[in-house]
C-alpha cells in the first residue's frame, strides 16, 4: 500500500494569491521582476499543525498564521486511512519544507549524481489548494530539485525538455466556489474536488501529463500569465512591448497594447467580453499567445472610431520585452512586475497529476 502525504501550505487564511503571492505566505516570495524567489522565507521548520509557528517571513506581512488542517484535509485523509493507505498531513511554512516533503519522491542514487524522481515511487503527494499560485509553488520546488544544471545534462533526457519527468500530483481543492464562475487549474483540468474523490484517484487513478511552462525568472507557469493593468475606473491603460512567440512577432514595441496573453491552459483566455485566447491545451506542447491592441479606423463618412485588435500565435516559446517603465501582470494569479524582457518556454509532458 501506498504512503501519502497531503501536503497544506502554511498561509494567512485571507491572503490573495497564496503562497507565492509577494510573500503573502511563508514559502512565497519578494521582488518586483519575478513574483518569487527560491530562497527559504522562514527559519524554523515544524511539520505538525498543532504546534505554534514562530517563524517570521521576510516580509512586511509579519507572521504565517498557525492553521489546523482546514475541514477537507482531514476528509481526504479518512478516505485514504479507510483504503487502508498510510497518511501523513504536514503544513509547510517555507519553501525548506517544502523541499523535506519532495525529498520523499527521490530515486535511488544515480551515476552522475544527479538527483532524480523515482519513477517506481509508493509514497504519493497530495497537495492541498486555496489557489493555484500555491499549486505553483510546489511545482516551483519540484523543478529546482529535479532540473539539472545545462552542464550536467544527462543522456536519457529528452531533447525537447531540460527537465525529467516530474512525479505527479494530486490536487485536493479548498475553495470550492473555485470550480464555479472563477474557475481555477483543477476544474479546467476537470480534476475531482470530493475529498474522497480526490483520495480514489490517488490510489486507484493513473498519471495525466501536462505541459509546464519554466521562465528565465527562474519560476514555473501551469495556467497562464496576463500582462496589462487597468486605471481606478477599470479603464485599460496603454502600454508597449516586443512580443514573439518563436519567430512570430505579434508587436514591435512601437504600438500601444492593452493586453497580452500567454496561456498554457485557459485561465486568460477572455478579458472581460474580449475573447483573447481560442483553444489554449496544457498537452498540446505549445503555448498560445495573444495581444490586444487599440486601432484607429476610419468609417465611410470619415469619422474616427476606435476597434480592438486580437493577434495571436502559438509555438514552443514567447517572449515580453517591455518598452516602458513596469508592465503588471498575473501569473497563475500571482502579482508582479515586468521591467525587463521575460521568457517563457515549454516543457512537453513535464509535470502530471492524478486523474480518475
Amino acid at each position: 500500500m501506498y504512503d501519502v502525504v497531503l501536503l497544506t501550505l502554511g498561509s494567512e487564511r485571507d491572503a490573495p494569491g497564496g503562497c507565492g503571492s509577494g510573500g503573502a505566505c511563508c514559502g512565497g516570495a519578494t521582488g518586483a521582476d519575478t513574483g518569487q524567489t527560491d530562497s527559504s522565507q522562514a527559519n524554523t521548520s515544524q511539520t505538525d499543525s498543532s504546534q505554534t509557528d514562530s517563524s517570521q517571513a521576510d516580509t512586511d506581512t509579519g507572521q504565517c498564521a498557525t492553521e489546523r488542517p482546514r475541514v477537507p484535509v482531514l476528509a481526504c485523509a479518512d478516505a485514504l486511512n479507510a483504503r487502508g493507505a498510510r497518511v501523513e498531513t504536514v503544513t509547510a511554512r517555507s519553501d525548506a519544507e517544502i523541499d523535506a516533503v519532495l525529498a520523499r519522491l527521490d530515486g535511488p542514487a544515480r551515476p552522475d549524481g544527479l538527483t532524480w524522481p523515482d519513477p517506481d515511487s509508493k509514497t504519493r503527494l497530495v497537495v492541498a489548494t486555496a489557489s493555484d499560485g500555491q499549486l505553483r509553488a510546489v511545482l516551483r520546488r519540484l523543478v529546482k530539485r529535479y532540473a539539472p544544471a545545462p552542464s550536467k545534462r544527462p543522456a536519457d533526457l529528452p531533447g525537447n525538455r531540460t527537465l525529467p519527468d516530474l512525479p505527479p500530483v494530486a490536487v485536493l481543492p479548498l475553495d470550492p466556489a473555485r470550480g464555479g464562475t472563477h474557475r481555477d487549474l483543477a476544474a479546467q483540468l476537470g480534476l475531482p474536488r470530493d475529498p474522497a474523490a480526490v483520495a480514489a484517484a490517488v490510489l486507484d487513478g493513473t498519471p495525466r501529463r501536462l505541459d509546464l511552462l519554466r521562465n528565465d525568472g527562474g519560476s514555473v507557469t501551469l495556467d497562464g500569465a496576463l500582462l496589462g493593468a487597468a486605471d481606478d475606473a477599470g479603464r485599460p491603460l496603454h502600454w508597449r512591448a516586443r512580443v514573439e512567440v518563436d519567430d512570430t512577432i505579434l508587436s514591435d514595441g512601437a504600438e500601444p497594447l492593452l493586453a497580452c496573453a500567454v496561456g498554457n491552459a485557459g485561465g486568460y483566455a477572455t478579458l472581460n467580453d474580449v475573447t483573447l485566447l481560442t483553444a489554449p491545451d496544457p498537452a498540446d506542447g505549445q503555448v498560445e499567445v495573444a495581444v490586444a491592441v487599440p486601432v484607429v479606423v476610419r468609417s465611410a463618412w470619415g469619422r474616427k472610431r476606435v476597434r480592438l485588435e486580437v493577434r495571436r500565435a502559438r509555438g514552443r516559446a514567447v517572449s515580453v520585452l517591455p518598452r516602458e517603465g513596469k508592465v503588471p501582470y498575473l501569473d497563475d494569479g500571482v502579482e508582479g512586475e515586468l521591467t525587463r524582457k521575460r521568457s517563457w518556454w515549454v516543457e512537453p509532458g513535464a509535470w502530471a497529476v492524478w486523474s480518475s
